[in-house]
Parts: C-alpha cells; sequence; structure tokens
C-alpha cells in the first residue's frame, strides 16, 4: 500500500506529489532523458487541512533520508541552524529538506518580506544547485514569503490546498465517525451538507464534541442530533443557550430566516444546507447555511439570486409584521456590496454610472440612484417570490418553531409537500 493511500481525498494533489515522487526515487532514469531534478515544492492552504500530513508521506514514500527544519529556536540560532541542516544535508547521495510552516520562520508583513531568514533559506537552496537536494515545504499563507523565495528554480511546484468539500468531505466524516460509537440513522449525505468546506481538524473536532454531548446525557452512542449541536457550536460560533428565549422573538427569527431559505430554495432547489432558530449565547438570531454553486464567481444569475435570498429577510418580516426588520444590517451591507460591484466595477446597467478617480458629483449622484434602483427592484423579486410560494414559507415556519433545526432532507420533505411555483 502507497504511504497516500492512507491519505483520505485530494486526489488530484496526490497525482502531483505521487509524480514528484517518482520523480525523486528513479531520477537516474530521468536524467538519462536530460531532465533536469526539482528543485522543490511547496503545499500551502489554511491550517488543520493536512499539508503537513501529505508532506510526510511523501517523504515516506520516497524512502529518502529527510531533514525538518521548524521555527524552534531564536533568530541568530534559528538561522545557523538551517545553514547545518542544509550543510548536511548535502553530504547525502540524494536528501529531502523540509521546511515545516515557513511562513512562520519570519515575522514580517506584506512591505518587509527580506527577513535574514528567507535570504538565509534561498542561499542554501541556491547553494544545493549542484546536489541532489530536494527542498520541500508548507505554509498557511504565501502572502507574506518573498517573491524571489517563491520563484522558478527554487520551488518549481506550488500548489494549493483547500479545505474538503463533496465527495472528499464525506469520506473524512465516515472515517473520524468510523472511531465512534454511532447510530446508524445518521446521515452522512445530511450532515456533510453543512459541514463541508471546513479544514479536517475541524471536522474531527466536530465528531469528537459530539461525543462529549453522548457521553454526557449518559448515552451509548453518537446521534445526529449531537452532531448538530456541536456543528452549531463549533462551525456557526453558536453554542445553545440554556436561558428562556421569548416565544414571540423565536417567530421573528423563524420569519426571518424562513424568507432567506425559501427564497434561496426557490431559485437553487436544494441549496439550503441547514436553517436554525435555536437559542443562543449572547444573540437571539438565527442560521441559515447555504452552499454557493461552483460557478458563483462566473454566474451573474448566481450572484444575482445572492442579491434576492439576501433580501429574503427583511422583506418576510415586512410582510408579515408590516414593519421594517431590525435584524437585517448584515443582508443589507452584503446585497448593496454586490450591487455596487455590478453598478461600478462590471457597468452592468450602463456606463453613466462608472466611477473613476476624478469623476463628477452628477456621476456619483448617477451611481447611487442605479444601485438604489436596482436594490428596489431585487426587493420587489424577494416579495414576490415570497407571496407565490406563501404555502412553503408557512410551512417553513411552523416546521422551524417545532423543530428548531432544520437539515437538508428535512427541508427537501417540506418542500415536497407543498406546490412550488417558481
Amino acid at each position: 500500500m502507497s504511504e497516500f493511500d492512507k491519505i483520505i481525498g485530494y486526489a488530484d494533489i496526490k497525482a502531483e506529489l505521487i509524480r514528484f515522487c517518482d520523480v525523486l526515487k528513479n531520477f537516474k532514469d530521468y536524467k538519462r532523458l536530460g531532465v533536469e531534478i526539482p528543485r522543490g515544492m511547496l503545499l500551502h492552504g489554511e491550517p488543520g487541512i493536512g499539508k503537513t500530513r501529505l508532506a510526510k508521506s511523501f517523504i515516506e514514500e520516497s524512502k529518502i533520508k529527510s531533514f525538518t527544519i521548524r521555527k524552534d529556536k531564536h533568530s541568530r540560532e534559528f538561522i545557523n541552524h538551517i545553514r547545518d541542516i542544509f550543510d548536511k544535508a548535502k553530504e547525502e547521495e540524494f536528501a529531502i529538506v523540509f521546511l515545516d510552516d515557513i511562513d512562520k520562520f519570519a515575522n514580517e508583513d506584506e512591505y518587509h518580506k527580506d527577513a535574514e531568514e528567507y535570504v538565509v533559506v534561498q542561499s542554501c537552496i541556491d547553494d544545493c544547485k549542484d546536489s541532489n537536494v530536494f527542498v520541500l515545504a508548507t505554509a498557511n499563507s504565501i502572502y507574506f514569503l518573498p517573491n524571489s523565495l517563491m520563484r522558478a528554480g527554487r520551488f518549481n511546484k506550488v500548489i494549493q490546498m483547500t479545505c474538503p468539500v463533496g465527495d472528499d468531505a464525506k469520506k473524512i466524516i465516515k472515517h473520524f465517525l468510523s472511531k465512534k460509537q454511532v447510530l446508524g440513522d445518521i446521515d452522512i449525505d445530511d450532515i456533510s451538507s453543512f459541514m463541508e468546506g471546513h479544514s479536517c481538524a475541524e471536522l474531527e473536532m466536530v465528531i469528537n464534541e459530539a461525543g462529549i454531548y453522548t457521553v454526557f446525557d449518559k448515552r451509548a452512542k453518537i446521534e445526529q442530533r449531537d452532531i448538530i449541536k456541536a456543528c452549531m457550536r463549533l462551525i456557526f460560533d453558536a453554542p445553545e443557550s440554556v436561558e428562556y428565549i421569548d416565544s414571540n422573538i423565536l417567530k421573528k427569527v423563524a420569519v426571518h430566516e424562513s424568507g432567506h431559505a425559501v427564497i434561496s430554495e426557490i431559485l437553487e432547489s436544494g441549496s439550503v444546507n441547514l436553517i436554525s432558530i435555536c437559542g443562543y449565547s449572547n444573540t437571539s438570531g438565527g442560521i441559515t447555511s447555504v452552499r454557493k454553486p461552483d460557478d458563483y464567481n462566473f454566474s451573474v444569475l448566481a450572484q444575482e439570486n445572492e442579491i434576492i435570498r439576501s433580501l429574503g429577510g427583511k422583506a418576510a418580516i415586512e410582510m408579515i409584521y408590516g414593519t421594517f426588520d431590525l435584524g437585517c444590517e448584515g443582508d443589507l451591507h452584503k446585497a448593496f456590496d454586490l450591487v455596487t460591484t455590478f453598478v461600478d466595477n462590471y457597468c452592468a446597467y450602463g456606463f453613466n454610472a462608472f466611477e473613476r478617480g476624478t469623476s463628477s458629483q452628477y456621476l456619483l449622484e448617477s451611481k447611487d440612484r442605479k444601485v438604489a434602483e436596482q436594490m428596489d427592484r431585487y426587493y420587489r423579486k424577494s416579495k414576490q417570490i415570497i407571496a407565490e410560494n406563501r404555502e412553503f414559507f408557512d410551512a417553513m415556519v411552523q416546521e422551524l418553531l417545532k423543530e428548531k433545526t432544520l437539515t437538508k432532507k428535512q427541508i427537501r420533505s417540506i418542500r415536497d409537500s407543498v406546490v412550488i411555483r417558481d
């Protein structure tokens, strides 16, 4: 079994690593063809997604002697340590120098990327050009790393890793659940819909937190409700409160969140992962978790849907209570930002609102009018969707008040029980 087979998911990245690993293991074959041995590779991405684990698998699979450098010494001592490690690596027939969390080697900002630690690393890599030394590095962020260090010839391959989604997320969640005692009715598809997009470390922490709730309640096996409760605390930063919350407040929250959810489901069926009005510490707000389509950044329709969905909470409160919504400030900022981008950056509604550094007062006022006009248009669309799907909306509010939290599967069941007008 390959060391990479022990890693769940990341198929594309593992394919890259396997190819590079083959070059190192069979470098004589590649040299006969005139292929230059790659100098280095860097894996970067947010913490907890398995960069170091993948790097170690690469080292183990290559079966090449390795040397690891981590920032565990003071600056001057650390600089000497870097030089010593590279000198030792050059003495080997073939060696890997692993720079773990290279972005932690120095505390620099974007305007001061010339820290001595990075200068020394660059120098050491260059000094190895006549030696068979391969440099493998990991970083949470490459933003503050000097461009000279990142260039080809030092790191031939820079690979970005992202949090697991889709099937990868499901496989990782299944793996963590397999280590626990769980009831058989846990729906992996259901829970993965609102757990995906988070690091492996976060997913593991959620499953462990669910186990804590189970044992505390004197139960033998983890249930889906435990996982949902753990997600609310650790993923959505919404720990359940034991304090009483007035039913009238909960009803308003349910109306607001149902406005978001119903509009989202009408515009993009199956887009709502979870909706909740549980009482949370320090807030009486709710949560609607929506998965955006993969082409969101390239789709006008998807971004317009986001605007209409964002205005759904305000629209619902106004339609049901006949007053404006006091809990929609964040939603309005999101909608206004998107519409302003349409008007200004893309000239989506004409060229007479394009803002430049020397724009006239008339043009600035024209831009503001355009934004307000489009916001009114999208808001009317939000109200229209709710009005035309009032049965769906009312059913969502009632079920949400009853269950407090609804998952994708439950939302689909509500949708299937009513007539939809899209």
